[in-house]
């Protein structure tokens, strides 16, 4: 793949890779590094990409990148009501009452916090599902895995989120 052609990829994806990381780690500014990592890893291996995949290459990449932060010490050491706070800033309507502003933000962090917690196939493909929107062949062809074992994987973290927030409601 020549420069050129990188440069056509760079400028069609970026906001689709930058969305994906974003949306996988919650934070913007997190999203940008993993996202110009994505790009430097994907320039690297350039000779990798099948022709007419590239799309599919790159989310894999940028999941993957996305996937190992998570995954790192540091991450660990950042407090799930940080990831909280970014998205009741995104989703809060511009006119709702204090009292719902506050029961949305005790729903949010309660449903943020278990899914911090959820091993990384579980958090991953309910990311990619709940916040992207993504069908369960996108998410399967994202990460590499079956359909079958995406909605397996789906089945069981709503599961384990019914199950953790019934606990802390009884």
């Amino acid at each position: 793949m020549k420069q050129e052609q990188f440069e056509q990829i760079f400028l069609r994806y970026e906001r689709l890779v930058y969305t994906i990381c974003c949306r996988m780690v919650g934070d913007a500014a997190q999203a940008e590094d993993l996202a110009q990592e994505t790009f430097l890893a994907a320039w690297v291996h350039r000779e990798d990409c099948a022709p007419g995949a590239e799309k599919a290459w790159l989310c894999r990449i940028a999941a993957n990148k996305a996937k190992d932060y998570l995954k790192s010490a540091y991450r660990r050491r950042v407090r799930a009501e940080d990831f909280l706070d970014a998205r009741q800033a995104e989703r809060e309507a511009p006119d709702p009452s204090p009292e719902m502003r506050a029961e949305m933000r005790e729903t949010l962090c309660a449903v943020g916090a278990q899914m911090e917690q959820m091993r990384a196939p579980y958090r991953a493909v309910s990311v990619l599902y709940y916040f992207e929107d993504c069908s369960i062949s996108q998410i399967a062809q994202l990460t590499g895995r079956p359909s079958k074992t995406v909605s397996t994987q789906l089945y069981r973290a709503r599961e384990q989120l019914r199950q953790k927030l019934q606990g802390m409601i009884a």
